[in-house]
């Protein structure tokens, strides 16, 4: 029996007559003519091969065969039902599921925050974070390994779009104890009198651009460089070196007791943004969320770093 010819309209009619058992009520219920009813009835009996009902002048009962069929098309019209509710909240992003890709800082602490505070409006969507290095970041996007990335600026070529969200300046940051915690704010030519660790090689390179055209004596060059800010963090929590990194790193820096300091002459600004992918369209419930995260991450980094922890800390609790 092909399923082309068995309708949830037919179905939906036996139903409703078995449920009021009458033909006139059944079209009341479904705003139909009595005459459709039966017709819908009817069609669906002779797709079956059986009659459903028995009929009488004072009444309409289901027949053997469609007791034991009732079941079966009632389960049908809940799985309908199911569906068409799943293609309503799909339709209206209220369900799906979203991968974001984001470096440890962001994925550590803005994305969870974000998500929370989505989840209280859509709780049907469900956002896995992937954690990834800065430079693979664009790359992931644009090969469908995320459906979104937020991240530090980066070259995004013609797959990917960027969306500036906040700007975050190049800071040092240090340990108390470190001699330079004892200026208010910090010259370049300064930080090559002092060892600093760097993380990662976008760190590493930023560092590099930001000072190409310094004179010979004020170029920076790491003494070490490793693969996570945490780690570069650490480092420096132990007066072993100072490092470079945007502010926006506050909210792990400060509970590691690390101090920032401004570095001009000049200020090094780095933007954070949030990457789309340009060749593919992203489902409802990822447009959804990329519109939540862009105003949520906008105005978290605008923060003061002490007021991000705070926040952090409140949401912990």
């Amino acid at each position: 029996m092909p399923l082309t010819r068995f309708t949830l309209r037919q179905l939906e009619a036996f139903d409703a007559v078995a449920d009021l058992h009458g033909f006139s009520a059944a079209a009341e219920r479904l705003g139909l003519s009595a005459q459709a009813v039966s017709q819908l009835v009817a069609e669906l009996e002779a797709v079956l091969g059986f009659r459903l009902f028995d009929r009488t002048t004072r009444r309409v009962s289901l027949s053997s065969a469609g007791r034991d069929f009732a079941a079966s098309a009632q389960t049908v019209l809940r799985h309908a039902a199911a569906a068409e509710t799943a293609a309503a909240d799909v339709r209206n992003r209220a369900a799906g599921s979203v991968r974001v890709g984001a470096p440890l800082v962001l994925a550590a602490t803005a994305l969870p925050a974000a998500i929370k505070a989505y989840a209280a409006l859509r709780p049907k969507v469900a956002v896995r974070i992937r954690d990834m290095p800065v430079e693979r970041l664009v790359d992931a996007v644009a090969a469908g390994d995320v459906d979104l990335g937020l991240g530090p600026d980066r070259a995004t070529g013609s797959d990917v779009a960027a969306e500036d969200l906040f700007d975050s300046p190049w800071v040092l940051w240090c340990a108390p104890t470190h001699p330079l915690a004892r200026l208010r704010q910090v010259r370049w030519r300064e930080l090559a009198e002092h060892p600093l660790v760097a993380a990662g090689r976008d760190h590493e390179r930023n560092v590099a651009q930001m000072r190409a055209n310094a004179p010979e004596e004020s170029r920076i060059t790491p003494v070490d460089i490793v693969d996570n800010i945490s780690t570069a963090l650490g480092i420096a929590a132990q007066g072993l070196a100072a490092t470079l990194a945007p502010a926006y790193v506050g909210v792990l820096a400060q509970t590691l007791g690390l101090e920032m300091r401004r570095v001009i002459d000049p200020e090094t600004v780095r933007k954070v943004c949030l990457y789309r992918p340009l060749g593919r369209t992203l489902s409802p419930a990822a447009e959804g969320f990329a519109e939540h995260l862009a105003l949520w991450v906008a105005g978290w980094g605008k923060a003061k770093p002490s007021a991000r922890s705070a926040q952090r800390r409140r949401a912990i609790i």
